[in-house]
């Protein structure tokens, strides 16, 4: 299973509690359903409103179980912002 890392900016760094942590998951909705079991509550609140950079590159509306992830790979989450 690939891991990396996952970078929490604005709102998102302020609901986790931390600026950054490790995935092990092999597509972003995977990542994300342990982050929010990691982090119940207001993150996962937030996660809703997200934009979402995988390797630098946009996840824009792709359904997060086709998003394959990368080993040493890096997800952001950013808030909305225009072609996110």
């Amino acid at each position: 299973m690939p891991a990396g890392t996952i970078r929490f900016w604005a709102a998102a760094k302020a609901a986790a509690g931390t600026a950054e942590e490790s995935y092990a998951a092999a597509t972003l909705e995977e990542a994300l359903d342990a982050v929010r079991e990691q982090h119940p509550g207001e993150l996962t609140r937030v996660l809703q409103r997200c934009s979402f950079l995988i390797d630098g590159d946009p996840v824009g509306t792709r359904s997060h179980e086709t998003v394959r992830l990368a080993e040493g790979g890096t997800v952001e989450v950013l808030p909305p912002f225009a072609g996110g």
